[in-house]
C-alpha cells in the first residue's frame, strides 16, 4: 500500500549492532511473558497473574535500555521524552510521601520500566528494528487472545481464573478485553503493511481471533475503545484520507474488518463453557453501555466522585502511586458499591479509570504531564499523517491515533497503564511508531563511561523492582495450600508488605485462642492499611477475650 518499506528510510543507517540485537531480543521476549506468565496460587486471586507479568516488565525493560544506554553516544530529548520523565519524576516525588511504601514501589515500578519500555523502543526504531518488535507485539495480543478462547471453550488450567472468565493468562476478562482491543490498531497495520498479499492473511486470520475474544469478554469499555478508533480510522483513514481511495489499502481494511466481525459472529453462536447468567448476554451488555443509573455504570459514577474528593484533599503530590486502596475506605459514601465494609479487603486493588487514579494517587501535575504525552504523540502522529498518508510514515502515524484513542477512552472505564502487560504493549507501540522530531528540545554528548554509568543505574533500579516482585512470588509459593501456620509465618516474613497474608494470619491465630500472636499481625495490617476496618476490628476482637 505505501510506497516505500519499514525498512526503505533506513538503508543508509549502520546494521544494528549486537547491544541493540540484544535489546530485541529482550524486548520481543517481554512482550510475550508480560501476556502469558502466572502463578498457579490461586488463594492470592489477581496477584498471581499480576505479579510475575511485572517481573517479566522490569526484566525486560531494565535489560533493554541498559544494553541501549550502554551504546549511546548522544542524547536527544524531545517533548514527549521530557513530559515522560516529568511523568515519572513526579511519580517518584509522590512516592516518597505516600502510606503504604510496598505498594508505593510496586506502582511507581510499572511506570519507570513503561517509560524504559518506551526509550528502548525508540532506540530500536533508531537501529532499524522496529518492524520485528511490532509483529512480536502482535503476536502477542493473538495469544492473549488465543488464551481467552481456550478458557471459554473448556481449556481448564491453574493459570485461568473461573470467577472472570474468559480472562485466560490476564485472570480477568475485561483485562483481556482492553488488551485486545489495544491490539487492533496494530493487526491493521501488519495487514495494510504486509509486502505480499498472501502475507496480509496471517494479521487478518489474527483478526478472527481478537473479534472472537473481544465479543466473549463482554467488556464494555473494550467495546467502546474500538468504536472510538473504528470511528477515527473512517474518518481520518477513510473520508479525509488515502486508504479508500487506494485498491490495495481499501481491500486489506475490509478484510480485516469482516475478519473482525466473523470471530464476532461466530462467538456468538458457537456454544461455550461460560456460565452467563441471562439468555441473551452480549445484546444485554450492548444495551448497558450508557447505562450509569445502576450496575457497574453507577458504581463507577460513586467512586469517581468520590476518588475526585481525594485528588482534591491531595491536589499536589496525590495520595501516592498504588495508594489508593489505601485512602479509599476514607472517602467512601453510604450505599457505595465500589466498598465492602464486611471484607477484610473492601475495595478493588485499583480504581476504575488511569485518568482518576493518576489524579488521585500523583497528583494533578503528573496528570498533566502523563496528558500532555498522549496530545505531543498526537499532535506530532495527526500532522505526519496528514502530510504523507500514502507513506509507510503516514500509516504508522494514524495507528499511533488509533492506539491513543482506543487507551485514553478504555483508561476512562478501567484500569490499563497500571497493569504491566498493556503498559508494556501501549509505551512500546508508541515508541515504535512515534518519530522523533527534527528539533529536539535538548541534546549532549554521552561519554562512554558516562553511558556505562547511567546503564549500571538502570540495571539496579530493575533489579530492584524485580526483586520486590520475586519476594512476593516467593511469599506465594511458601504460603502455599497446606494452611499451616508455620508456612504462613514463613510467607510474612518473606514478604511484609502483604496485607492479606498478615489478615489471614491474624484471623488464624486468633481462632485458635491466641491472640497475643494474632496482634502482631493486625497491627502490621493497620500499618499497611490504617483506614481499612478489618484490623481495627481484629484488634477489637482480640481485647475483648
Amino acid at each position: 500500500m505505501a510506497t516505500a518499506s519499514p525498512g526503505a528510510e533506513l538503508r543508509t543507517r549502520p546494521a544494528p549492532d549486537r547491544a541493540a540485537r540484544l535489546a530485541l531480543l529482550l524486548l520481543q521476549a517481554g512482550a510475550v511473558a508480560t501476556v502469558l506468565v502466572a502463578a498457579p496460587f490461586t488463594l492470592f486471586d489477581l496477584e498471581r497473574h499480576a505479579v510475575p507479568k511485572e517481573l517479566a516488565l522490569h526484566l525486560a525493560a531494565a535489560g533493554g535500555a541498559a544494553l541501549c544506554l550502554s551504546r549511546v553516544r548522544r542524547l536527544s530529548l524531545s517533548l514527549a521524552d521530557a513530559l515522560v520523565a516529568a511523568f515519572v519524576a513526579l511519580s517518584f516525588l509522590s512516592a516518597l510521601f505516600a502510606t503504604n511504601h510496598w505498594l508505593a514501589v510496586r506502582s511507581l515500578g510499572i511506570t519507570a520500566s513503561g517509560a524504559l519500555v518506551f526509550w528502548t523502543a525508540r532506540a530500536l526504531r533508531s537501529a532499524g528494528l522496529a518492524r520485528q518488535l511490532l509483529l512480536t507485539l502482535a503476536a502477542g495480543v493473538v495469544l492473549a487472545a488465543v488464551t481467552a478462547l481456550l478458557q471459554a471453550y473448556g481449556v481448564e488450567s491453574t493459570l485461568f481464573a473461573e470467577r472472570r472468565a474468559p480472562g485466560g493468562a490476564f485472570g480477568n476478562r475485561n483485562f483481556m478485553a482492553h488488551f485486545v482491543a489495544l491490539g487492533i490498531p496494530v493487526l491493521l497495520l501488519a495487514t495494510l503493511e504486509s509486502r505480499r498479499r498472501r502475507e496480509a492473511w496471517l494479521p487478518a486470520a489474527g483478526g478472527v481471533i481478537l473479534g472472537a475474544a473481544l465479543v466473549l469478554s463482554r467488556s464494555r469499555a473494550a467495546w467502546l475503545g474500538t468504536l472510538a478508533a473504528v470511528a477515527i480510522l473512517a474518518v481520518e483513514g477513510l473520508w479525509f484520507g488515502f486508504l479508500w481511495r487506494d485498491v490495495i489499502s481499501r481491500r486489506r481494511i475490509l478484510l480485516f474488518a469482516l475478519a473482525l466481525a466473523v470471530g464476532g459472529l461466530l462467538a456468538m453462536v458457537l456454544p461455550n463453557t461460560l456460565e452467563w447468567r441471562s439468555d441473551s448476554p452480549y445484546l444485554d451488555s450492548l444495551k448497558d453501555v450508557a447505562n450509569y443509573k445502576e450496575g457497574s455504570g453507577r458504581g463507577r459514577l460513586v467512586q469517581y466522585q468520590n476518588s475526585l474528593r481525594m485528588a482534591a484533599g491531595h491536589p499536589v503530590l496525590g495520595v501516592g502511586p498504588g495508594n489508593w486502596p489505601v485512602a479509599y475506605p476514607a472517602y467512601t459514601t453510604p450505599e457505595d458499591p465500589g466498598f465492602d465494609p464486611n471484607d477484610f479487603i473492601p475495595t478493588n486493588p485499583w480504581p476504575s479509570s488511569d485518568w482518576i487514579a493518576s489524579l488521585a494517587e500523583r497528583g494533578a501535575l503528573a496528570t498533566m504531564a502523563l496528558a500532555g504525552v498522549a496530545g505531543a504523540l498526537a499532535i506530532g502522529a495527526w500532522r505526519r499523517w496528514r502530510m504523507a498518508p500514502e507513506t509507510t510514515e503516514g500509516t504508522e502515524s494514524l495507528t499511533l491515533i488509533l492506539i491513543l484513542a482506543t487507551g485514553g477512552v478504555v483508561g476512562s472505564f478501567d484500569a490499563v497503564l497500571l497493569l504491566p502487560a498493556p503498559t508494556f504493549f501501549v509505551w512500546a507501540a508508541l515508541g515504535l511508531l512515534a518519530r522523533a522530531p527534527k528539533r529536539p528540545i535538548w541534546e549532549i554528548d554521552v561519554e562512554k563511561k558516562r553511558a556505562v554509568q547511567l546503564a549500571a543505574v538502570v540495571t539496579a533500579a530493575g533489579l530492584v523492582f524485580a526483586a520486590r516482585n520475586a519476594s512476593q512470588l516467593w511469599s506465594m509459593a511458601a504460603y502455599g495450600e497446606s494452611g499451616r501456620l508455620s508456612a504462613m509465618e514463613r510467607a510474612a516474613r518473606i514478604d511484609p508488605g502483604s496485607y492479606r497474608i498478615s489478615m489471614l494470619l491474624g484471623y488464624a491465630w486468633r481462632n485458635r485462642g491466641r491472640c497475643d500472636l494474632a496482634r502482631p499481625h493486625a497491627e502490621r495490617a493497620r500499618a499497611l492499611f490504617p483506614n481499612h476496618p478489618a484490623p481495627r476490628q481484629l484488634l477489637a476482637a482480640c481485647r475483648r477475650r
